[in-house]
């Protein structure tokens, strides 16, 4: 019996940042699910075995084969129940993906939304499909071929074209508390913000509203949900956590005020040292002397 060759995270990681784009196969062991933890790329899985799936405010328990999409702006987990669980996984990148003229459409379609349907249970002609798919991408990643990520490309569009003319499972059940959930889908997404690797990548998302569209509720129902639950107002969360950024950035690293004012997504740095000032009583420069 051959010996079972395992990869480790960092391998994968590697591959991600490289090329943005890995796809692999899910060994027969549950434990496999578990070995990507990442959750800032999209995903693909294809998988069959018994889990129950957590996405945003609802959940879903999946037995059988069924094709998942998860979208890295939306949390979900994972929960793996059954021994035996096959199948494979694709991940990549929203820049891997809009390489191509055709993607943007897709990204937004109902499959990515935080109310759309990312699980679509699959019957054995559809897997026997989709098998093929996951197979020639994970060919061609091992291949030479000059054009191999357009190649590549050209297979996750048909993935998303079929998961498209599927009828989406309907078997959800919905959290008791719905403010709890949405509560955990902002915080978890506030919190994949940062840290920040390079001054050159700024925040991309900078206020309530910007949070409100990227989960896809009103930005009155959001603020409900987490006065509800925090006690405290969308806002007053994100300046929290962009002072808690900015402190960090003002002590362990050597980026000048006007780098740490654009990575936190301010035009101006003048803008940051009164933003920063108002909340600490200290302009940044000022803070950065004092001795810790």
């Amino acid at each position: 019996m051959k010996n079972k060759i395992t990869r480790s995270v960092s391998d994968f990681n590697n591959e991600l940042k490289l090329r943005g784009f890995n796809v692999f196969k899910i060994e027969a062991d549950g434990n496999a699910t578990k070995i990507y933890s990442r959750k800032d790329f999209y995903k693909i899985c294809l998988t069959t075995g018994t889990s129950r799936i957590h996405f945003a405010d609802r959940s879903f328990e999946a037995e059988g084969t069924v094709l998942f999409f998860g979208n890295p702006h939306i949390p979900y987990s994972w929960e793996t129940i059954s021994s035996s669980y096959v199948g494979y996984t694709c991940l990549f990148s929203e820049d891997f993906l809009q390489n191509s003229s055709r993607s943007n459409a897709l990204l937004q379609s109902p499959i990515f939304k935080l109310g759309g349907t990312p699980i679509m249970e699959i019957n054995d002609k559809q897997r026997e499909f989709l098998n093929s798919l996951f197979e020639k991408m994970m060919e061609e990643q091992q291949s030479d071929y000059v054009n191999k990520d357009e190649l590549i490309r050209n297979y996750i569009h048909l993935i998303l074209h079929e998961a498209l003319k599927l009828q989406p499972t309907e078997k959800y059940e919905v959290q008791k508390n719905a403010a709890s959930r949405i509560s955990s889908v902002f915080l978890e997404l506030l919190e994949r913000q940062f840290p920040f690797e390079t001054p050159s990548q700024p925040l991309k998302l900078r206020n309530a509203q910007d949070y409100a569209n990227s989960l896809s509720v009103h930005v009155n129902h959001l603020n409900r949900s987490l006065k509800e639950v925090t006690g405290k107002s969308t806002s007053t969360l994100i300046i929290e956590r962009i002072i808690s950024e900015a402190k960090a950035l003002l002590l362990h690293t050597d980026w000048n005020i006007s780098e740490i004012a654009f990575a936190l997504g301010f035009e101006y740095p003048t803008y940051f040292n009164n933003f920063f000032k108002k909340f600490t009583g200290l302009n940044p420069k000022a803070f950065r002397e004092v001795p810790v």
